[in-house]
């Protein structure tokens, strides 16, 4: 471990040969994290972790009754041990981490100046510094190997600035730049970094970003995934190989469109259409 930032890397060179291959999960205990989780335990062992246990003690069990292998850790890996915990917990039960499914995030609705600055800075220790960590702390291993790889759950909203959401937009761009990169620098290696970008999903995101009001008006405007179909369309995407996937052909064109607007028009547009709401305590 580095004793400057506390970055743990995980080395195959480390690990016994008996040690066996496990998908870790964050953010799993709801939406498309637990989809992601049920679709990942057909064949495969699965890491669940979140700070919530008992939801993902319910996610485990029904992993395992359809046949699958799964355990849970509850942890907020915003903590600088998160890396270094989930890969003790995964030596712990013989295992290490082949697949890295980076779904844990969340946003906030509101003009960034009336919003509460730490819960704003809680995005980018969420959505940037935790995944970008893992992913740093568990790809050397993965490219030692030359196999497995990191499943990043981006959003459309990685492809505009985001007036109302700013903080959320911003970070789905970094997860999105930083994922695109990474597929570019493994590509020929065995590994495979695949960024997720859903639409609107029917989970429980709105109800946190917005502190139990109304869903803006963007979100409205483009039809709904379900939580199963993103996540079968991403795991697909990844054990394709594939560097990046919009699930629903809406939202892919929908993409399109707005990145050939122009900025000032983009900027409008998504300040209009986002009928931003200040979150309220």
């Amino acid at each position: 471990m580095d004793g400057g930032n506390g970055l743990v890397k995980e080395s195959a060179a480390q690990q016994p040969a008996e040690l066996q291959p496990a998908v870790v999960v964050t953010g799993a205990s709801s939406g498309i994290g637990r989809a992601l989780a049920i679709q990942a335990g057909t064949g495969r062992h699965v890491l669940l972790v979140a700070r919530s246990a008992e939801p993902m003690r319910l996610i485990a069990a029904d992993i395992v009754a359809k046949g699958g292998s799964a355990s849970f850790l509850p942890f907020d890996i915003t903590d600088a041990s998160a890396a270094e915990t989930i890969a003790a917990r995964l030596a712990e039960e013989g295992r290490y981490c082949d697949v890295l499914v980076n779904n844990a995030g969340y946003g906030l609705i509101g003009k960034a100046e009336k919003l509460d600055a730490g819960e704003q800075l809680g995005i980018v220790d969420l959505n940037v510094r935790a995944l970008a960590k893992l992913s740093l702390a568990f790809l050397p291993g993965m490219l030692e190997r030359g196999r497995g790889g990191i499943l990043n759950v981006a959003s459309v909203a990685a492809f505009a600035p985001g007036p109302g959401m700013a903080m959320y937009y911003a970070s789905k761009a970094f997860v999105r730049s930083l994922s695109l990169a990474l597929w570019q620098e493994t590509k020929g290696s065995g590994v495979t970094v695949t960024t997720l970008c859903p639409g609107p999903v029917s989970t429980g995101f709105f109800s946190r970003a917005t502190g139990g009001a109304k869903k803006p008006s963007l979100f409205k405007l483009l039809p709904g995934t379900t939580a199963d179909q993103v996540a079968e369309a991403g795991w697909k995407a990844f054990r394709a190989g594939h560097r990046q996937v919009i699930p629903g052909w809406t939202n892919w064109l929908t993409v399109r469109i707005v990145q050939i607007l122009p900025l000032s028009v983009r900027l409008w547009l998504i300040a209009r259409l986002q009928a931003a709401r200040q979150r309220k305590a």
